[in-house]
Formats: C-alpha cells, sequence, structure tokens
C-alpha cells in the first residue's frame, strides 16, 4: 500500500509522479541526497547529516532561501514521520537544481523530497556472519573537491552495486584515479593492522561519510591511503555508514580475515550508545 512522500513542502502518496522530464537532476545529476536512520523517533547524528548536506549545497553553488534551514529540514521529516505512522525507517531526503539544460538561466535554490521506509528494527546490530566484499575495477573515482559529496550523479556507485550483486557479494570497492581504495558502493572502508585502525582520507576520493565522521571524532582512527596490497595483509577489515553502524568483513574476494575484534569494541562503544 503505496505510503506519503514529501516535495517541496506538501504531502503527496509516493507513487505519484512529481518531476519533469526537464529536472536537472533526472538529467544531470544535479543535486544530493542524505540517508538517514529514524530510531525510536528520532534521528542519530542530525547534526552532522545537515552539516553535510548545507555543505554540499554550498559547494555546489546552491542559493539557500533564509527559511530554508537545517531545522526546517528536520520539521519537514518529522511531519512525514508522523503522517507515516513510523518510529523505525530509512529516511532519504534528496536536493535538486529545477528544470533547464546545462546552459540555461535555472532557479539555483534547492527544491526537495523527503522519503521514508519501515525500519526493521530500533537497533542496529552488527552482523553476525562477516560480509563478502570484492573489488571493482571498471570504474575510478575523480579526487576533488565535488568526490566527497553525496550527488545524484552516483553512476561508478551504481555500477559497483550491480557488480557486487552479479558476484554474489555483500558489497564492491571502488577505485579512485590512481587505483587506490576509496571506499564501497554503500559505505566507507578501515582496515586494522598491529592494533591501529585506518581509513583512506577524503582527499583519496571517498565520500565524506557521516558515521565516517563520528568515528574519527570519537576513537583514534589513522587517515592513510590503502592499496589492493594493503588490505589483503590486513588483520581486519569492516565498513561503516550511517544506516547499518559498522559491518565486519569476512572475505575480501576469496581471501579470509579471521577476526572482528576491533569493529565488534567499536560497535559496543560508540554505536549502540547512539541508538539507545
Amino acid at each position: 500500500m503505496p505510503g506519503w512522500l514529501i516535495h517541496n513542502g506538501k504531502f503527496f502518496r509516493d507513487d505519484e509522479l512529481l518531476l519533469s522530464a526537464n529536472n536537472r537532476s533526472f538529467r544531470y545529476g544535479d543535486g544530493i541526497f542524505e540517508t538517514l536512520r529514524l530510531s525510536r523517533g528520532r534521528v542519530p547524528l542530525w547534526d552532522l547529516h545537515q552539516q553535510r548536506l548545507f555543505h554540499s549545497l554550498g559547494v555546489l553553488g546552491f542559493q539557500i532561501p533564509k527559511l530554508f534551514t537545517p531545522d526546517f529540514l528536520l520539521h519537514q521529516t518529522q511531519a512525514l514521520i508522523k503522517k507515516n505512522n513510523l518510529t523505525n525507517a530509512r529516511i532519504r531526503i534528496t536536493l535538486y537544481r529545477g528544470n533547464g539544460g546545462l546552459t540555461d538561466k535555472t532557479d539555483q535554490t534547492p527544491g526537495f523530497i523527503i522519503q521514508s521506509w519501515p525500519a526493521e528494527s530500533d537497533a542496529v546490530s552488527m552482523n553476525i556472519n562477516g560480509l563478502q566484499i570484492g573489488i571493482y575495477n571498471d570504474a575510478k573515482k575523480a579526487e576533488d573537491q565535488f568526490s566527497s559529496l553525496k550527488t545524484n550523479s552516483f553512476l561508478p556507485y551504481v555500477q559497483a552495486a550491480l557488480f557486487a550483486r552479479d558476484m554474489k557479494w555483500n558489497d564492491a570497492l571502488v577505485l579512485n584515479s590512481n587505483n587506490r581504495i576509496a571506499d564501497s558502493s554503500i559505505a566507507n572502508v578501515y582496515w586494522v593492522k598491529d592494533g591501529r585502525i585506518f581509513t583512506p582520507p577524503v582527499s583519496e576520493g571517498p565520500i565524506a561519510g557521516v558515521m565516517r565522521r563520528y568515528l574519527l571524532e570519537n576513537t583514534l582512527i589513522h587517515e592513510q591511503p590503502l592499496t589492493e596490497e594493503e588490505l589483503l595483509q590486513a588483520d581486519e577489515v569492516f565498513l561503516t555508514n550511517a544506516f547499518r553502524g559498522i559491518q565486519w568483513v569476512a572475505f575480501v574476494g576469496e581471501h579470509a580475515l579471521h577476526t572482528n575484534n576491533t569493529a565488534a569494541h567499536l560497535h559496543r562503544d560508540l554505536i549502540v550508545p547512539l541508538f539507545s
């Protein structure tokens, strides 16, 4: 049965056609999005989500109206949650830049769509069985001022996710232009060596993940470029995003990893309290 979404401040059934074929997000991927987790009626890490979102709007040159504030977006999100009668959910906020061609004079203020889907639980649990992941070689991410943004132009990640599905993996790692690992199709990547935790810096091209930032601010993680060889020599590998928390990796391709100790400790000490 269809639920509801919000488009530019108004409720619509979530199966209604809303956007013009001339929409710049549809045509060019001109926009950004945030994926949030609603847990027990609240959005953990909302401050970090809204900071990333408004930073991204600035980098992309949007003109932000005075009333288009983080509090406004949070209020809109809460209204949708109430309308859909949800306590635990996945929420997506998509912002886009008007209609028109590449060189047309276009409204620079953000249009927005907020969607929600029920989540099975209020808790973010770590996976019992380790993930199997691999490396997607057919696309290379640039390392520039846009590479850390969650833009609506998501093609390398889409193709990596489809490749992972075809390979029967849980996820696939995406490379940058130097053939080093940036992140995965849906998460940031970390590795542990000799008791130290590492993750690629944003200069290597990964999305600047909200959960990544939270962990960097609350535990000692070293930012360092990651090669495939270093990944295969790691003692432990895990992934994070704001919806799933921490997920530990058991296989990179056919290479087995045998521990999730660090991931389990981070999950217990930093992830569980966020959703309690």
